[in-house]
């Protein structure tokens, strides 16, 4: 992703946002494939001061049906610490193996970005983050999402985007949005 005029505009409105605030919580969230992996690596290299920590999604999963289990498992888990002061932890996901790896702490005191299909989800009630939704057109997002992945995704493509769906009418995430970027 280059860093266009939409991109250095919604970097620049997500520092905005979290000025001030002492442990800023940032979800970027949007479909398979939009982009959001980008956006968080450019968003962690413009970030004043010391960089975030990060939790990518994609590496939680538990396997190609496991969107609404990591988004549970990552707001009990990890989120629900995190905002009250206390160490986080989160279970990896081996998709050689195709097995959960060892748990990983996350201690409070830094800022948090997670990013990844669901990233919305993972937090519970009314909580004050910054809410960055990426999109991009269907075929562009399938096409890089199939392309990144050589292969390996092309036949899960229909599964997640059917659970994606689901999520995204559960909880009309894209509304949730404080701040939008569409790519194309």
């Amino acid at each position: 992703m280059a860093l266009t005029r939409p991109v250095g505009a919604a970097l620049a409105r997500v520092r905005a946002a979290v000025r001030g605030i002492r442990r800023p919580l940032v979800l970027i969230d949007g479909p398979s494939g939009a982009g959001k992996s980008t956006f968080a690596d450019l968003l962690l290299a413009d970030w004043a001061g010391r960089a975030p920590d990060l939790v990518r999604l994609d590496e939680v999963y538990p396997g190609w049906e496991g969107l609404d289990p990591a988004v549970r498992h990552v707001e009990r888990e990890l989120v629900r610490p995190w905002l009250r002061g206390a160490t986080g932890r989160r279970r990896g996901w081996d998709w050689v193996l195709a097995r959960p790896t060892a748990f990983t702490t996350l201690a409070p005191g830094n800022a948090l970005v997670i990013e990844g299909c669901g990233a919305f989800g993972t937090t519970a009630g009314s909580c004050t983050a910054v809410r960055v939704w990426i999109d991009a057109p269907y075929v562009e997002r399938r096409d890089r999402a199939l392309t990144r992945d050589a292969g390996a995704f092309d036949p899960y493509w229909d599964l997640w985007e059917r659970q994606w769906r689901r999520y995204e009418r559960r909880l009309d995430a894209g509304s949730h949005a404080a701040i939008r970027l569409r790519l194309e």
